[in-house]
């Protein structure tokens, strides 16, 4: 029975081992990997689909290894978090929730294996980024059995375009001319809803060598994290993680900053932006869910034909000005960063610019730096510059920067480096050791932008930037209100007469 019937489209499916389902099975098994939340989750759906048609029970695994790169304090917790909630979501479900988080390097090597020995068929998440496609391609080597990836990352699906695309406008164009052929293919709010499974226990002989987690202690932050081999330097944000806390995330913005949105989310001072892109990152809350949410809070109903594709970033969608402007950072600008993480592999490597902006940054590339910063300078927020530094200071302390000014966050780096390799490594390391919703596809499109991708040439040419496009503390302070803001988040390490702006 390796054909099922499902509710799942076709083009978000990927079949990576198709081995026959194992007739001599006791559940189908779901590897939470990416899309950590029991609701609006495509993948979760296909393994309830196989479970139903098998009349097997099923169980969910979702490990936490602590050996990726940049594991700490901050990242853990948000992801115990989010197990935490989802503990309480699967409780009184049709379903068997394992929950494991290693504790030590090495300890939960074997635990697929011994799964998917007992499964009729494996699914997981198909997610374009970060160490996942490389530990998916390990993983087959231990699945026997017939194993699926499902992408639930986004409103287009990832693989429904073998089109890189190089500017948000075509991309734009180009989901304007395609997402009435997706747009009603929206995962299920509640999959397991109605659905009469069979309970599956886990062996015993499982269970002792891999043990539960113990989430409602871990979920306290570093007391009990403090035992585990990660950095303890990164400390736990003040945001909390988990599904529980995107929905009333989700439900703030909605009734007090959506209406804002296209008119204030650039000011730092009056922060209206939407604060889930964590929440995104790590699969605690579905895009689609944000959009049907979005769309009933301002009454806006699809059209029966949607208008014709004109690249704009407003008056498309024919929805209020404030919605238009969040849909586009939502669905287009998010969305691009997966279209080219799906679709490169070099997605995170200086070589994947654009030739432009390998020529002129490599022509400006022995430049004088007027101001010159190490790594270990950038990251304790110590230059010259208070704005700079407070922007560096909320990232490390909150895990986040105002969407603004990570622009210039990023530009400033690029002109404070010996070389344009080195701010690209600067920028990498210091996103994904302390933002919430690094190492997503998201996140580099941000950081490969302040080096030009995405972007085009720029008159006049500039030292050190050639034609990239420049920012500076002075101009971002004349375009937004800065003063309390800096004052808000300056490093009490920093001497106060440090310059304002350069």
């Amino acid at each position: 029975m390796n054909v099922l019937p499902s509710r799942v489209p076709a083009d978000r499916i990927r079949v990576i081992q198709a081995d026959p389902v194992n007739p001599r099975a006791e559940w189908v098994l779901y590897w939470m990997i990416a899309n950590r939340r029991a609701q609006w989750n495509f993948s979760l759906q296909r393994a309830v689909d196989w479970a139903h048609h098998l009349r097997l029970p099923l169980v969910v695994l979702e490990a936490l290894r602590c050996d990726y790169r940049w594991a700490s304090d901050r990242i853990h917790a948000f992801v115990v978090q989010g197990m935490a909630d989802n503990l309480l979501d699967f409780r009184n479900l049709p379903v068997t929730y394992y929950p494991y988080v290693e504790p030590d390097i090495g300890d939960g090597k074997g635990l697929l294996r011994a799964l998917a020995a007992r499964s009729a068929v494996v699914v997981s998440d198909d997610f374009p980024c970060f160490f996942l496609p490389r530990m998916l391609a390990a993983a087959q080597r231990q699945v026997s059995v017939r194993f699926e990836l499902v992408d639930s990352n986004g409103i287009y699906p990832m693989r429904a375009t073998t089109r890189l695309f190089h500017r948000a406008y075509d991309f734009r164009r180009h989901l304007q001319r395609e997402i009435g052929a997706h747009w009603d293919h929206v995962p299920l709010a509640h999959p397991l809803e109605g659905r009469r499974l069979p309970k599956a226990t886990i062996p015993e002989d499982i269970v002792q060598r891999w043990p539960v987690a113990a989430l409602e202690s871990l979920a306290r932050g570093a007391g009990d994290l403090s035992r585990l081999p990660i950095d303890h330097s990164v400390a736990v944000a003040s945001t909390q993680g988990g599904a529980h806390a995107a929905q009333l995330q989700l439900q703030t913005f909605l009734k007090e900053r959506l209406a804002r949105y296209a008119d204030a989310r650039n000011q730092p001072e009056n922060d209206v932006t939407s604060g889930l892109s964590p929440y995104l990152h790590f699969g605690h809350i579905s895009v689609h869910q944000i959009v049907r949410d979005t769309a009933q809070a301002v009454g806006w109903e699809r059209p029966s034909v949607f208008p014709k594709p004109t690249g704009s970033a407003a008056g498309w969608w024919q929805a209020p000005p404030f919605v238009e402007s969040f849909w586009d950072e939502l669905i287009t600008w998010r969305e691009l960063g997966y279209n080219c993480c799906c679709l490169r592999s070099d997605y995170d490597r200086y070589e994947s610019l654009p030739d432009w902006a390998h020529r002129t940054l490599a022509a400006h590339a022995v430049d004088p730096r007027p101001w010159s910063y190490d790594l270990s300078q950038l990251e304790s927020a110590t230059t010259h510059d208070r704005l700079w530094n407070a922007a560096q200071w909320q990232l490390v302390t909150e895990g986040r920067i105002h969407n603004y000014l990570r622009m210039l966050w990023g530009k400033k780096i690029l002109e404070w480096t010996a070389s344009p390799r080195l701010a690209l490594e600067f920028m990498i390391e210091l996103n994904n050791k302390y933002a919430l919703d690094g190492r997503n596809p998201n996140s580099y499109s941000g950081i490969f932008w302040v080096l030009g991708r995405y972007d085009r040439p720029w008159g006049p040419e500039r030292p050190i930037f050639g034609q990239v496009r420049y920012m500076s503390s002075d101009n971002t302070a004349r375009k937004v209100n800065v003063k309390h803001y800096i004052q808000r988040y300056a490093p009490p390490h920093v001497a106060r007469d440090a310059r304002l702006f350069e």
